[in-house]
């Protein structure tokens, strides 16, 4: 059997040459798994820096960045704090030390982002919950997001999600400073852009995919 997660997944596996009677279109576990993790009486010391400010959670760690495109990044992300003192972020950062040393050449001495050591997925899955909107070169992160309608800004320039594209819970930014900068601001200043990301339809799943699974 072959459960896959969206329809496009499902055409992918007939172009394999994959049986068509043994595809099953079931939504992705993951889904599944943050009905369980995130939970109503969460708390953690980074929530309680943040307050009632916007919270932004951010995730950036891709090599194909690493350099000057993380760097364009990072220096997006310091602009808009600076114009928005009612937003913080919170980063978990990699383990790798070009990414750190990047993190800390743009975003060291800002007061609004913390960067914090990396989490476990039980806390991720809840500060992403709690988050206004996520910047993220991850990948599972632009299936999680949504699902608590949270709005994704991808910072790459391809995703292997592009049904989240196309559905409208994932934006492309690519990792261009400008381009990061004008749609973190829209979002952040434009109630009817966050909406329309916020309440799309997440394609990944809605929490019954281990259902239809054991079901099949």
């Amino acid at each position: 059997y072959d459960f896959g997660p969206t329809e496009l997944a499902k055409k992918h596996l007939l172009d394999e040459g994959k049986d068509e009677k043994t595809i099953f279109v079931t939504g992705n576990t993951v889904i599944d798994a943050m009905q369980h993790t995130v939970v109503d009486n969460y708390n953690h010391p980074e929530l309680e820096w943040v307050g009632d400010s916007r919270m932004i959670f951010i995730t950036a760690h891709r090599r194909e960045n690493l350099g000057e495109p993380m760097h364009q990044m990072f220096r997006a992300i310091r602009r808009v704090l600076n114009e928005h003192p009612d937003v913080k972020a919170i980063y978990p950062i990699h383990m790798n030390p070009l990414v750190r040393k990047a993190a800390d050449e743009e975003l060291g001495d800002c007061n609004q982002i913390h960067i914090i050591e990396p989490i476990e997925v039980f806390d991720c899955h809840n500060f992403e919950a709690r988050c206004h909107l996520c910047l993220t070169d991850s990948g599972g992160i632009q299936e999680e997001c949504p699902s608590y309608g949270k709005p994704v800004l991808v910072m790459r320039d391809t995703t292997e999600r592009p049904e989240g594209v196309e559905a409208g819970t994932l934006r492309l930014v690519g990792t261009d400073e400008n381009t990061i900068y004008e749609w973190f601001t829209k979002l952040l200043d434009n109630d009817k852009e966050y909406s329309k990301m916020a309440h799309a339809i997440n394609p990944y799943g809605d929490g019954h995919a281990c259902e239809r699974i054991a079901d099949i």
